[in-house]
């Protein structure tokens, strides 16, 4: 059985920092691309961040510099560096693991394999 567990979530004040985890467990983790999503409250699932089996990443435009993701193949666990926290960061956050093959690093909800429950994140102003 395949899991994706996040831990990290929380509340910081604005300009603060978090950084997230999600360990995987049930799949062959250097075999899936890997990515991190968000909702936020009243909106739709947006794909944030993601890494490549080779360790090509995307970033959207929203969190370019102020963001990094990175994964630990042995710990098969990938993580989301989150500094400069704004209010608009405050959302729901998603693990997602995926076996599509791309040749850019962003993955698309229907690329997805595999959901983590998700982890609060709330960002004070």
């Amino acid at each position: 059985q395949v899991q994706l567990v996040e831990s990290g979530g929380g509340l910081v004040q604005a300009g603060g920092s978090l950084r997230l985890s999600c360990v995987a467990s049930g799949l062959t983790f250097n075999t899936y691309a890997m990515g991190w999503f968000r909702q936020a409250p009243g909106k739709g699932r947006e794909s944030v961040s993601a890494i490549s089996r080779t360790g090509s990443t995307y970033y959207v435009n929203s969190i370019k510099g102020r963001f990094t993701i990175s994964r630990d193949n042995a710990k098969s666990t990938v993580y989301l560096q989150m500094n400069s926290l704004q209010p608009e960061d405050t959302a729901v956050y998603y693990c997602a693991a995926s076996n599509t093959f791309r040749r850019t690093p962003w993955l698309g909800e229907t690329d997805i394999n595999y959901w983590g429950r998700g982890t609060l994140v709330i960002i004070s102003s």
